[in-house]
């Protein structure tokens, strides 16, 4: 399947004349993992639209990190949009979780674009709503969930989303991921291994 296939199924959606303009003016990138796209501050020059791979997005205070989401296929950044809408600078970071392949759409047309085309309008309130339900869930989760549950569902969502039962992070990363101390999740994984929930593999964390 060629890449304009590819990205005609994933966004279907859209429908014909809003990715035809999609296709037109957007510029197809492959994005190495690990790679930061957008940090605190920027000012927002592109919108990507995921077409394959991983993108977290997390905010940062001072030493430590909170995840907020992660950006799938067919998904965009809620948070990209916003500041490209009001031209402020970006209040997160991004970075690729793997090797990802997206569309990058100039910021400068997204006021325009959600005018003129519903579909592309609908697609900016689905990836609202989607990323408000994320943000609930984070909140739940650090609020009523104990760390250990946290740093399990942690996990098994990351497995989910790489299609991978060992999921390779380090302690430390997760730590970051959840906005907690490295030795607090070592002594938690260490726990939950004990309990039958996740191995400690050479390559990562598998999940049983």
């Amino acid at each position: 399947m060629s890449d304009t296939e590819k990205i005609k199924k994933t966004f279907a959606h859209l429908g014909g004349d809003t990715l035809e303009r999609v296709l037109e003016i957007g510029i197809l990138q492959t994005i190495p993992s690990g790679t930061q796209i957008l940090r605190e501050g920027q000012y927002v020059k592109v919108v990507p639209l995921v077409i394959e791979g991983l993108i977290k997005v997390y905010t940062k205070q001072e030493d430590k990190e909170l995840l907020l989401y992660y950006i799938q296929p067919k998904e965009s950044c809620i948070m990209s949009f916003s500041s490209s809408l009001t031209n402020d600078p970006s209040k997160v970071y991004a970075v690729t979780e793997m090797d990802t392949k997206a569309l990058l759409l100039p910021a400068t047309e997204m006021s325009q674009w959600i005018k003129q085309y519903p579909n592309f309008n609908m697609l900016f309130y689905d990836m609202f709503k989607l990323r408000y339900a994320d943000l609930l869930d984070t909140i739940n989760h650090i609020i009523f969930n104990k760390l250990d549950q946290r740093v399990l569902k942690h996990l098994q969502d990351k497995s989910e989303m790489h299609g991978e039962k060992i999921v390779a992070i380090t302690h430390k990363q997760i730590a970051n991921e959840l906005g907690t101390a490295r030795e607090v999740v070592s002594r938690i994984i260490k726990k939950l291994e004990k309990e039958g929930y996740v191995s400690q593999l050479q390559e990562g964390i598998k999940i049983l």
